[in-house]
């Protein structure tokens, strides 16, 4: 999935994994994104910043539009 198609459109990011393996980056960048488990959701714009963000965790993260 090419994430430069959502550029400037709002998208909904769900946790569908635990964090608990990650690295202390890539926690904070969870908590970045405004995740807090498995299953919370959060309704972002999708910027550069943002879709950076989403990459470096895409392992745990779903995208919806």
């Amino acid at each position: 999935m090419n994430l430069e198609n959502f550029l400037n459109k709002k998208i909904i990011v769900k946790q569908i994994k635990g964090g608990s393996k990650l690295n202390d980056r890539q926690k904070s960048t969870i908590i970045g994104l405004g995740l807090r488990g498995i299953g919370s959701k959060s309704e972002l714009v999708a910027t550069h910043s943002i879709i950076g963000m989403i990459k470096k965790v895409a392992q745990i993260v779903k995208i919806n539009n």
